[in-house]
Formats: C-alpha cells, structure tokens, sequence
C-alpha cells in the first residue's frame, strides 16, 4: 500500500521533473537534466550486469489517496517508471557494496538473505509454467542449488516477455515464479542473495523505515572510525529473527489493508454506477473452491474478487494437477491463470475486505 496527499512527487521523479503521476515540473532545469543521461546509462550497464543471475519480476501496487478525515478518496495501480527503476538499480548496488565491506572488515551487521531454491520445486515452476502454455528453459535431469536458481532466472525473463506479448497474465504468472522460491529474511551471516543475483546483500539505503538498515549504519560508521560502537553480535543475532518476523507481519497487514481500502472504494463506485457495471479482469490464482480475480475499470488493476466454484455455470469445475487452471469435467474447458474473465459483483464486505464476483454469461 502506498499513500498519497496532492500533490504528490516521487523522489525518483525529481531526476526528470516529473510528479508520480507523470506530470512536469518547472524545476526540471537543465542542471538536474544533466546527469540524467549518464545517471540512466550507469543503471543500464548494472541493469545487464545483473540479469545473468537475477530475476526479473516487475510488480504494480495500489496507491491511496484519503480525505481530511482518513476515508479512501480514490487508487490507481502504480507501475515502476525508468526512473524508479534507475534509482533502484543505483540502491541496489549501494545496499551490496556495504553489505561486502562489513563482511569484509568483520562488522556484525544485517544480511538480507534469499537462499537459492530447491531443486524439487523448480521442476514444479517448469511444469505449471508449461501448463499454461508459457516458454520455458530446458529442465536437466539433475539440477544443483545454483543452476536450480540461474534456471529460474531465466525462466522469470522468458515469463516476462511472453506476459508482455499476450498483453496480460503479467500478476499472475510473476506469482508463480516467487511462489517457487524461500523466502527472504535477516540474518547475522551472509549466505548471498539468489534472487538478485548477489553474493552479500544488505538493506542499508532506507534508515528512516527500517530497523535493519539502521543497524548497517552503525556497522558502517563503526568501520569509518565516525563515533559509532560497532553493533552486538548477541544482540544482531537476535535483531535478525526480530525483524524478519516484524517483515511477515506488516507484509500480511498492509494486504489486508489494501483489501479493505480497495473494498470500500469499490463499494462506492458500485453505489454510483449501479451493481450491474461489468468488470474486465484478470484471474490471479485458482484453488479447489474457486478463482480469484483482478479487476478494476477506470481506477486500474486495484480490486480482486472471488469467483466461487459453484458460479460457474453448466459443469462442475476441478482444480488441475499442476494448480494452475479450473478443469470443467464435461467439456474440459479451462479458466486458467493469468486468462482474462469478466465479471459483476455479487456483493461487497468492505471491512473485511472481501468481494464476490460472478463471470458474465458465456465466460464462467
């Protein structure tokens, strides 16, 4: 979830003089023009640098705007920029170079860590991958920790390009591909991180909302000789379990609290427009009790829904061996991940964040 109070502007859009919504700025002189073009070309050569062993997975999220008195006004679905994705890359490399020098001086610190995945689960990604259609690497017999990861690399690439040339699926298929990864966590000793292709990795680049960053600080001034008492091994190891616990929690309320914004703006416009509107969406996950759906009009992609089994007319519906696609029994007819559907909403429970869809005559 992102806030956002008129008018807003994206610190990576001062580069360019540009707001997040995309408008200009008077200040876009041609000072800060003047390192665009070497800044943009920099994250280029990191960019290829690092796509040999790095995902590549790109995400949109909602972005909220709220009144005076804390009720959502309004979204829309926000998509990384070249901008965003210059001072990315730019972070990125910040965040590595600190997490190397600690290991190599011996400073206790944070390591954000991405172990490489399982083998057995790869084989799985490749199969519901294939399932849907979608390009794939070739699958070796036997596969170790590191090519199991290069392997998914690559197919997250192919993934990618072939979402871009369908014109949709792109949510759907990128959660496929994470789904087949560990998750990532704190740790006080460096064991690399796959998912970005980087042997030391730490979150150092925002101290003003993460604990562990702030400890990659002191790590670092301490090495600086700058005032700072170099952090606890005792109490960096308990930092670790600490804050990749806090992680899961605030990852898990900030969905739910999307849910529930999106809720509540999706009520209104259905209050306005009428509870017949039709919805073009998207389905984002399937399981045995029905399909889940990203919709969401004019505001963007910032609504999901659930469309229950038993909506779906004139068969019975399974869930396939690869989870990847609902199965009629009759017909074979598949909705499938990342397939659009198009749906009416049935009804709205906006404090719990729920919403139920039914798919128009001839799509369900």
């Amino acid at each position: 979830m992102r806030w956002s109070s008129p008018p807003s502007i994206a610190y990576a859009g001062l580069a360019i003089g540009t707001s997040s919504d995309g408008r200009s700025w008077p200040f876009a002189d041609g000072r800060a023009m003047s390192i665009w073009k070497p800044a943009r070309s920099a994250a280029a050569v990191l960019a290829e640098r690092r796509s040999r062993g790095s995902l590549e997975v790109s995400s949109s999220e909602p972005e909220f705007e709220f009144d005076s008195e804390g009720a959502v006004e309004r979204a829309r679905s926000v998509s990384q920029t070249e901008s965003h994705r210059l001072i990315e890359q730019l972070m990125i490399l910040t965040n590595e170079r600190v997490a190397e020098l600690c290991e190599r001086r011996g400073a206790p610190t944070l390591y954000r860590v991405h172990e490489r995945p399982d083998p057995p689960r790869v084989a799985v990604l490749v199969e519901q991958l294939a399932s849907l259609d979608l390009p794939t690497p070739p699958l070796p017999e036997s596969l170790s920790a590191t090519e199991a990861s290069e392997l998914i690399a690559d197919a997250s690439r192919m993934v990618a390009r072939e979402a871009e040339r369908r014109g949709h699926g792109r949510a759907a298929y990128t959660s496929l591909v994470l789904r087949s990864l560990k998750q990532a966590y704190y740790s006080q000793r460096n064991l690399g991180h796959a998912g970005l292709g980087s042997p030391a990795y730490s979150h150092f680049t925002s101290p003003i909302r993460r604990y562990p960053d702030l400890i990659a600080h002191r790590a670092l001034l301490s090495l600086l000789g700058a005032g700072e008492i170099e952090p606890e091994r005792g109490a960096v190891r308990e930092a670790a379990w600490w804050c990749s616990e806090r992680e899961r929690d605030s990852v898990s309320i900030e969905r739910d609290a999307d849910k529930v914004c999106s809720s509540f703006l999706l009520e209104r416009e259905l209050f306005e427009a009428g509870w017949s509107r039709k919805f073009d969406g998207e389905v984002s996950g399937v399981i045995r009790a029905g399909a889940f759906v990203r919709f969401g009009g004019e505001l963007g992609d910032v609504y999901e829904g659930f469309v229950p089994v038993r909506r779906l007319r004139g068969e019975r519906f399974d869930l396939n061996a690869t989870e990847t696609a609902l199965v009629g029994r009759r017909s074979g007819r598949q909705i499938r991940l990342g397939d659009p559907l198009a749906v009416t909403v049935d009804s709205v429970e906006a404090p719990r964040g729920r919403v139920d869809l039914s798919p128009l005559e001839g799509e369900g």
